[in-house]
């Protein structure tokens, strides 16, 4: 899911949300045996810290077979959470998942089993294998002062273009029958893709103040929709924190819940977005950060240098990323503000870290003023 920020990340985790780690332990253990037998166990639950907004992660330590097992447990979220979604399909991301497996060397965990029943521990979950890597992190952002700032610069050229590489791969993925979003009539998967997006949004301001400049990119994407022929696979949330490294290349891609079919920039442009959020963090907070990083022409340059696809229309595709971002930030501020843990601004744009890049985006300034 979209990055943000610290603050945001506390008051957006109510302590609702966690699960207590012996009843979760116990509950575990009892399910694993029915999938695995009776010499199965579950011997150790651990909640991170880090834990995401849109679901839970659990770290399981187990042994089935005569072998020790170190276990992922993806669990959707309690209803009383105030998901930041409304609707949770864990069994479709773990079926992406297989599919992408099953078609692709892209870097995944190995997947045991899905369960989409609320039956063993109250919501729907899924279990794959833990993989030892480093993740960018996003608190604090990994271009203030992390094991990705104080590489070098080889090192970094080494990790962006590991990173399209797994854009590359997705994107040559066959589409798959089932799992994920399709377009309906006469909708484009681009223009589906922008319908469920504002549907997700009219849902976020339900009874609420909705965000002008939310509503006013609404309208300039409208304007501004490229006609697009291929289209691909999209990993959705394509972004080097939801990438696992090891040496600075990807072992492991993570979070597939916004997987959809559409063109292949709507990767290529979160990827580079959501780096300049994290740039322009840096800028906001008076240090240098990552400038040279995951820059625009960059990254559009190894995309064609790997597939022979010239990346199109990126003013478009990148300004598109800059409004889903403001879309999830919206939701996220209004549930800390739900939850008591944010107060209600006297000007909606306020809930929206980045207005300023998204306004400027708009206004077909933004990329003149970084170059």
């Amino acid at each position: 899911m979209a990055a943000i920020d610290d603050d945001s990340a506390q008051v957006a985790r109510p302590s609702e949300s966690r699960r207590d780690p012996q009843w979760l332990r116990e509950r575990l253990d009892r399910w694993l045996k029915s999938q695995a037998g009776p010499d199965a166990e579950i011997t150790d639950v651990t909640i991170p810290e880090s834990n995401g907004m849109s679901s839970e992660t659990l770290l399981a330590e187990a042994t089935w077979g005569g072998e020790d097992r170190r276990l992922v447990v993806r669990v959707a979220p309690q209803a009383d959470s105030d998901p930041v979604f409304p609707h949770y399909d864990l069994d479709g991301q773990y079926r992406i998942i297989e599919h992408v497996r099953a078609h692709s060397d892209v870097p995944l965990p190995r997947l045991w089993w899905s369960e989409p029943s609320d039956a063993a521990l109250g919501a729907p979950f899924f279990v794959m294998d833990r993989v030892d890597g480093e993740v960018p992190p996003d608190v604090m952002p990994y271009n203030f002062g992390s094991w990705v700032s104080e590489a070098t610069d080889e090192q970094r050229t080494a990790l962006m273009r590991g990173s399209v590489s797994v854009l590359a791969r997705v994107h040559s993925v066959p589409i798959p029958d089932v799992f994920v979003a399709r377009p309906t009539g006469d909708d484009s998967p681009l223009r589906a893709h922008v319908r469920r997006l504002r549907g997700f949004y009219d849902w976020a301001a339900r009874d609420r103040a909705g965000s002008p400049l939310i509503d006013r990119a609404f309208t300039w994407i409208e304007a501004n929709l490229p006609e697009t022929d291929e289209n691909v696979l999209t990993w959705g949330d394509a972004r080097i924190g939801n990438i696992m490294y090891r040496d600075f290349a990807p072992v492991a891609v993570l979070d597939w819940e916004m997987a959809a079919i559409g063109p292949r920039e709507l990767d290529v442009a979160w990827m580079i977005f959501l780096h300049r959020f994290f740039q322009d963090l840096a800028t906001m907070a008076g240090m240098d950060g990552l400038p040279d990083f995951l820059r625009r022409e960059d990254v559009a340059a190894e995309y064609l240098r790997q597939t022979g696809h010239q990346p199109q229309h990126l003013d478009f595709y990148t300004a598109y990323a800059a409004l889903i971002h403001a879309v999830v930030m919206f939701r996220i501020q209004c549930r800390a503000i739900h939850f008591g843990h944010a107060q209600e601004p006297a000007d909606p744009d306020e809930l929206i870290m980045h207005r300023a890049t998204l306004d400027a985006m708009l206004a077909g300034t933004y990329w003149g003023q970084i170059s």
